[in-house]
């Protein structure tokens, strides 16, 4: 068997050679990529499950702005959760405080401690959307885009705390069978995610996954978005950062 054909299938086998599915080779994938390992993959798994647990018992809301302490409390005392163990934190510690520059990343830093706290008095919740704001620049600029935009223009994605981030962090490296290098182009690593302190997504009503695509370019809304000389995009195409073009994130300053 030639090498390519062997990296071929080391992508849908786990543990090959002691990492999770070995080298991949694509336009997404690089052959300097960097995986899980067998033990980070094992951590992977019980810890994503326990963060989804965790968002099952607060509720998909208050998990946006859920601290990490707190959900190490609640895991800790919920039998139907279980306490995370030493090797699952040491992961998330590694994935949130490793520079992210090997795996691709080049954003800036905008959250220094796992532990951070979204205080309550600082945000407030958006209707109908299961979404958290911060009060100020980032609330003026939304309520703007709906006068300006129109009414199918809606908050898909705003605050997240560190656990949501970290979530949706291990959601994407394991749809990507460990590739943490490929996620870290798709969705930005838990301490670098300007949702933290000011950015939100927008979309449009109904559009329901298309709008986390380039399909949300296509709509009115967009179109009608960009014209607003108070609104920038955050990750443009071919950014400096190293993320994906994404349309729908809005970059609060």
């Amino acid at each position: 068997m030639n090498r390519r054909n062997f990296i071929s299938l080391a992508t849908f086998s786990p543990f090959l050679g002691g990492k999770l599915f070995g080298e991949g080779f694509s336009s997404d994938v690089g052959l300097s990529d960097i995986y899980t390992t067998k033990d980070e993959w094992s951590s992977l798994i019980l810890a994503r499950e326990k963060l989804t647990k965790v968002k099952k018992i607060v509720g998909y809301g208050h998990f946006n702005v859920i601290s990490f302490d707190e959900v190490l409390k609640i895991a800790k005392d919920d039998p139907k959760v279980g306490e995370f163990s030493k090797s699952e934190l040491e992961f998330l510690d590694k994935l949130f405080y490793d520079n992210p520059n090997k795996y691709g990343f080049y954003g800036t830093q905008t959250t220094e401690k796992i532990t951070q706290v979204i205080e309550e008095k600082e945000i407030i919740k958006i209707n109908y959307t299961g979404h958290y704001l911060f009060r100020g620049k980032s609330l003026d600029d939304y309520n703007r885009i709906l006068k300006d935009v129109g009414k199918d223009i809606i908050l898909t994605s705003g605050i997240r705390s560190v656990p949501k981030q970290m979530s949706l962090y291990l959601d994407k490296i394991y749809s990507l069978n460990g590739n943490i290098s490929q996620a870290s182009r798709i969705i930005a690593p838990p301490a670098y995610t300007h949702h933290s302190i000011s950015d939100f997504d927008v979309g449009k009503k109904g559009l329901g996954g298309r709008n986390f695509s380039t399909f949300f370019t296509t709509t009115q809304e967009f179109k009608s978005l960009v014209l607003l000389d108070y609104i920038k995009i955050r990750y443009t195409e071919n950014n400096k950062d190293g993320v994906i073009y994404e349309p729908w994130h809005i970059q609060v300053v």
